[in-house]
C-alpha cells in the first residue's frame, strides 16, 4: 500500500500518497458539509498503512470508527465510483483519551514539560507578566527544581515574591503586583481544567504511536467537546505542548516511506486565534522542520482563511467541501481559496466551491515529486467504520479493555517545588533564626548597621535554600524551541 484513495471525479481519482504525507494537509468547509466523515477516512487509510494517528474529536462524531460500519447503499455508490475493491466494513483500534478524565484516559503533562512561552500565551500575560514566569522557570530550571502541578508554580511564584529583593541582581525585577496577576490567572486555569491536565503521570508519546498485533495503526481519539466549550485555549496549549514534544523527542527520519504518526486537528483555527507574534514564528518552523521527523499534520476547520498564510502554504494535502457565500466578504474569502488551487483544466473553482453537495469536495494533493496536482472535483471516499458516535455503554467498554487502562487513572503526587520549598523555606527560617540569635549575642555591645546585616541574611536565606532544593532534585533543565522540556 502506497496511497489513500480520496475521491473520484468523472474521469480521475485523487489519492494521497503516503511518501508525501509528512507534508501536512488541510480539511475545510462549512459546518454539516462532511469534514468529520472525510477526516475518519483519511485516519482509516493512515491506519490501514501501519501510521498512528492522533485525531481531535471535537463532537464526539469520530468514535464510531472503534466499530465496524453497516450496509448502506450511498457506501455501495462510492464504493464502484472510486473502485474501492478491498472496502470492507471493520473497525480500528481505537483509544478514548480525555483531559478531564470522563469520556477516555487522563491526559496530563507537567508545568516543567510545557515551558514558560506556552503558558503565558494561555495566561494571556503582558510583557511583564510574562517576563517574571520566564524568570520564574529560569529559576527553577537552574537549579534543576521540577514544576509538576499549579501549586509547585503557585508556590514558586510566592517564593520569588518573598524573595525579590535577592532576587533582582540576577533575574530582574519582580513586581509583587504582577505575581499576584499571574497567581488569580492560575486560579482561573485551575477551575476551567487546568488541576487535571497538569500532574502526573504525564502522558508517554509512545502510547500515542501504537500499532496493533495485525499492523494496523491504533487511531487514538482526544474527546474534546467539553473542553472546546468550557477552555479553548487550554485546549490550544494542549496541541502546542504536543507538537513541541514530537518535534523535540523524535529523531531525524529522512525520506521514509510513510509517516511516523499523523495528526489531525480540529477546529484549528483555535489554535491560531490570539498567539503572539513571536510564538506565531516559532509555531511556523515547527511546521515546516517537522516533516523532517515523518509527522504530518492535517488542520481541519471551516475556512482556510482561519490559517495563517505562512502555515497555509505549507499545506501539502487540500481538501475543501463546500464553502458558504451570504456576504461580499465570503465571495471576497471564496474568490481567495479558489486561487490557491493549482487549475490546469481550467474549471470554476469559484463556481464549485458553493454548489458542492454533502461528501463532494475539491481535492488537490502531492505528486511523487511533491509538486500539486491540478485540482479535482470528486466524490469523497466512504469510510468503512461505524459514522457517527459510540454510545455511553460501548465507550465505557472499550475503555474497560483498553491497553491503556489503569495506566494513567491514579494521579500521583510525589515531591515536587511545593512541598520541596516549604520544607527547605521552613528548615532555612530556623537557621536563620539561630544564626541571628547567635550573631546578636556576640555583637550585642556592638554598632552594627542592622539593615545590612539583615539584607545580606536574606540573600543567604535565598542561596542556601535554591542550592539545597536543586540538589535534591537534579541538574540544570533545558528548552526546546517552543520552550517545552528536553528531556
Amino acid at each position: 500500500m502506497d496511497h489513500i484513495t480520496i475521491a473520484a471525479g468523472t474521469s480521475d481519482q485523487a489519492h494521497q500518497l503516503l511518501t508525501m504525507s509528512n507534508r501536512h494537509g488541510l480539511i475545510a468547509g462549512a459546518t454539516g458539509t462532511g469534514k468529520t466523515v472525510t477526516l475518519q477516512v483519511m485516519a482509516e487509510g493512515f491506519a490501514r498503512a501501519g501510521v498512528p494517528v492522533f485525531a481531535v474529536d471535537a463532537k464526539g462524531d469520530l468514535s464510531g470508527i472503534a466499530l465496524a460500519g453497516k450496509p448502506h447503499k450511498e457506501i455501495d455508490r462510492r464504493k464502484d465510483l472510486l473502485k474501492l475493491d478491498d472496502h470492507q466494513l471493520r473497525a480500528y483500534p481505537t483509544l478514548f483519551w480525555d483531559i478531564f478524565g470522563i469520556s477516555g484516559h487522563p491526559v496530563r503533562t507537567t508545568i516543567s514539560e510545557m515551558g514558560p512561552q506556552v503558558l503565558s500565551a494561555l495566561l494571556d500575560l503582558n510583557e511583564t507578566q510574562s517576563g517574571i514566569l520566564y524568570a520564574c522557570f529560569a529559576i527553577a530550571d537552574d537549579e534543576g527544581l521540577l514544576l509538576l502541578d499549579l501549586k509547585d508554580l503557585t508556590s514558586m511564584l510566592a517564593f520569588m515574591s518573598n524573595n525579590a529583593k535577592a532576587l533582582r541582581a540576577v533575574y530582574g525585577n519582580i513586581s509583587p503586583a504582577s505575581v499576584g496577576a499571574i497567581q488569580r490567572r492560575l486560579l482561573v486555569l485551575d477551575s476551567q481544567g487546568g488541576e487535571h491536565f497538569f500532574g502526573e503521570p504525564a502522558i508517554h508519546l509512545r502510547d500515542l504511536m501504537q500499532t496493533d498485533f495485525s499492523g494496523i495503526g491504533a487511531v487514538s481519539l482526544l474527546h474534546a467537546e467539553k473542553l472546546l466549550r468550557e477552555s479553548p485555549k487550554l485546549y490550544a496549549a494542549f496541541l502546542l505542548w504536543l507538537l513541541s514534544e514530537l518535534f523535540e523527542e523524535l529523531p531525524e527520519a529522512g525520506d521514509l516511506d510513510k509517516p511516523k504518526i499523523v495528526l489531525f486537528i480540529d477546529e484549528a483555527h483555535l489554535l491560531f486565534k490570539g498567539m503572539p507574534k513571536g510564538l506565531l514564528e516559532k509555531v511556523e518552523q515547527v511546521f515546516r522542520l517537522i516533516r523532517s521527523k515523518a509527522v504530518g499534520i492535517y488542520l481541519v476547520t471551516q475556512s482556510p482563511t482561519d490559517i495563517p498564510e505562512n502555515i497555509l502554504g505549507q499545506m501539502g494535502l487540500k481538501i475543501q467541501h463546500a464553502l458558504r457565500a451570504f456576504t461580499p466578504k465570503d465571495q471576497k474569502s471564496i474568490r481567495g481559496v479558489a486561487a490557491g488551487f493549482r487549475n490546469d483544466n481550467n474549471i470554476d473553482v469559484t463556481r464549485i466551491l458553493t454548489t458542492l453537495g454533502v461528501g463532494e469536495a475539491l481535492v488537490s494533493s502531492l505528486d511523487a515529486q511533491g509538486a500539486p496536482n491540478s485540482v479535482l472535483e470528486g466524490t469523497m471516499a466512504p469510510p468503512e467504520s461505524q459514522i457517527g458516535p459510540v454510545t455511553a455503554e460501548q465507550r465505557k467498554e472499550i475503555l474497560q479493555r483498553s491497553p491503556m487502562a489503569g495506566r494513567y487513572d491514579v494521579e500521583i503526587d510525589r515531591e515536587s517545588a511545593f512541598e520541596a520549598l516549604k520544607k527547605k523555606t521552613e528548615q532555612a527560617a530556623e537557621r536563620a533564626e539561630k544564626e541571628a540569635e547567635e550573631k546578636a549575642e556576640k555583637t550585642k555591645n556592638k554598632t552594627t548597621n542592622r539593615r545590612s546585616n539583615r539584607q545580606s541574611m536574606g540573600e543567604a536565606f535565598f542561596k542556601s535554600t535554591l542550592r539545597s532544593v536543586g540538589r535534591s532534585l537534579g541538574s540544570k533543565l533545558v528548552r526546546g524551541i517552543l520552550g517545552s522540556l528536553l528531556k
